[in-house]
């Protein structure tokens, strides 16, 4: 049973849109969580990485399935852009670290942490978790330097989150 709900949720997850209560200018909930980049396990502080610069949160249901590998493929082949407007990248699911540490490797390219978010509870501070299960659906966030929510993109389609963040970043002040 619930192997089928989690494939049920999955299937939520691809073709739900307008999980994203947040909107542009509400300030964005700090988190701290265990992260892995490139297999290796840090501590990821929102209020540290935004002293930085802007921060994009990206929500995910469950790393290893198709929409979730191929957005964090295509946030790998773009961080330098990201990097060179000054934004860095952190993706949050409901995995365990050490399922998380390895698709830091294998489908991140080592280029950007992934956080747990066991549980969902961070999914639920953003208005990004899955109704009835303990899941995030597919939500990503800009997060200005000040800490508020600059850019909204709430879509079931993987494919269309990573071109809408770069055309948005392209724009921030």
């Amino acid at each position: 049973m619930k192997i089928a709900l989690t494939v049920a949720a999955l299937a939520l997850a691809a073709s739900s849109p307008a999980f994203a209560a947040l909107k542009v200018g509400d300030k964005a909930p700090d988190f701290k969580v265990s992260a892995a980049t490139n297999g290796d396990v840090a501590d990821f502080s929102l209020k540290q990485a935004l002293k930085k610069g802007p921060v994009v949160v990206y929500f995910y249901p469950k790393a290893f399935t198709g929409g979730c590998s191929l957005e964090a493929r295509q946030f790998s082949e773009n961080m330098d852009t990201f990097k060179a407007r000054g934004i860095s990248v952190v993706g949050l699911s409901a995995d365990d670290v050490p399922t998380l540490t390895k698709f830091s490797k294998a489908d991140c390219g080592g280029k950007f942490p992934v956080g747990s978010d066991l549980g969902a509870k961070i999914a639920a501070k953003y208005d990004a978790k899955l109704p009835a299960v303990a899941m995030s659906g597919r939500v990503s966030y800009i997060i200005g330097k000040d800490g508020k929510i600059a850019f909204v993109h709430d879509s079931g389609n993987a494919s269309t989150h990573v071109p809408s963040l770069l055309e948005a970043s392209a724009k921030l002040k």
